[in-house]
């Protein structure tokens, strides 16, 4: 196989890297929450069509598949997701979000010009790929349980032996990149109870059950419990983020409702949480006269990176960028629907520097409104996937 990454990629991207940001910024000041990015998919077509691929809608009508080459050989996938989140842009730049309440604040923009600009670059050397390229601009990840699922029931992952994805991590500096094998992100769920009691005087909490207390004390002690019902199969991480009850002082309430997100590294307790957290409710309630009602909702499974997919990336950047550029990326407790594609599929999901070392320490985090990234991780990105992709082929 002829080399396509090194020298020759890097005159391409110096022609096209003021496109590639340009592509970016466009997306950032025009970003579309999940399941409604349709200017981006009709944009991305339009750039893909120019390119004389062939590019093809979702059946869900956002989103776009597009293959490049026609040999015989293996299949690798890119994943760029394409929606953004639910919030405000806060930033003072040229291309701030002008959608009120709707911002590109997690790297998402990033990510989809990363891909095209990978497919665009490998559009001129299809015919000299010993396999294929498979480019998959993916809506809704920041909706549970994940456009990946549409991706997937679209035959987006049909014929796909190696997938490769990467995510903007504000914590690396530009040029770096986070490896990881195994679980490199955590399962996502949630879960609900609803608590119901006769309700009562507050003079006379003996006579009925103090539904506040039950319900501060699940929030307490729940974690260790479903924990301890686990038993070794894996660590969790459940935190409530509501619990609504009552309003007069007086007065025992009647219902109480409490929500929680619910994560875990483990494949394993992903599995057996749901019934982990009814039997750990049930006996926190035990001996009152309390009804409790869960509903546990499961997210995303964790992303398992393969060690295979993941040193061969590695040994890519490593020679594409140098040594220096490889850091161990730590475990996030954070969910991504990537892992839906990593548990058919052997894969890799890379972190990719986005901080500009010149900033000090101002690391502008995800999911923030005054987030954003040193535009040459886009280039950055380019290189690293191209060169990963030789590397897959070459095996």
């Amino acid at each position: 196989m002829t080399t396509i990454a090194g020298p020759v990629l890097q005159t391409w991207l110096d022609e096209h890297n003021e496109e590639l940001v340009a592509f970016r910024r466009h997306l950032h000041s025009h970003p579309e929450p999940s399941g409604q990015e349709h200017e981006t998919t009709s944009l991305l077509m339009e750039r893909l069509d120019v390119a004389g691929l062939e590019p093809r809608v979702l059946a869900c009508g956002t989103g776009v598949i597009c293959d490049i080459g026609d040999s015989e050989g293996p299949m690798i996938a890119l994943r760029g997701d394409i929606d953004a989140l639910e919030m405000d842009d806060e930033k003072d730049v040229l291309y701030r979000s002008q959608v009120p309440g709707v911002a590109h604040a997690c790297g998402h923009d990033v990510h989809t010009s990363v891909v095209l600009g990978t497919g665009l670059y490998l559009s001129h050397l299809a015919e000299r790929l010993p396999g294929r390229v498979r480019l998959i601009f993916q809506p809704a990840e920041e909706r549970v349980p994940g456009g990946a699922l549409e991706v997937i029931a679209d035959d987006g992952l049909h014929g796909v032996d190696t997938i490769l994805g990467l995510h903007c991590d504000p914590k690396l500096d530009v040029g770096k990149l986070g490896f990881r094998a195994g679980a490199i992100t955590s399962a996502a769920d949630m879960a609900e109870i609803t608590l119901t009691g006769p309700g009562g005087h507050t003079a006379r909490p003996e006579l009925t059950v103090d539904l506040v207390r039950l319900a501060a004390t699940i929030a307490t002690e729940l974690p260790g419990a479903v924990a301890r019902e686990l038993g070794e199969v894996g660590p969790i991480k459940l935190v409530f983020g509501a619990l609504q009850t009552g309003e007069a002082a007086n007065v025992i309430p009647t219902h109480a409702l409490l929500r929680a997100s619910v994560r875990t590294p483990s494949m394993a307790a992903w599995h057996d949480l749901p019934a982990a957290f009814e039997r750990a409710v049930a006996s926190l309630i035990a001996g009152t006269i309390a009804e409790a009602k869960t509903n546990y909702i499961h997210g995303v499974p964790p992303a398992i990176n393969s060690a295979k997919v993941t040193a061969l990336a590695q040994k890519a950047v490593g020679l594409e960028l140098s040594e220096g550029a490889i850091t161990r990326a730590e475990h996030s407790w954070g969910g991504d629907d990537f892992a839906w594609y990593l548990r058919t599929t052997p894969g890799t999901f890379i972190r990719l520097g986005t901080h500009d070392p010149s900033a000090g320490d101002d690391r502008r985090d995800l999911h923030v409104g005054h987030f954003d990234v040193d535009e040459r991780a886009i280039g950055v990105g380019v290189r690293v996937l191209t060169a990963t992709i030789e590397r897959c082929f070459k095996g």
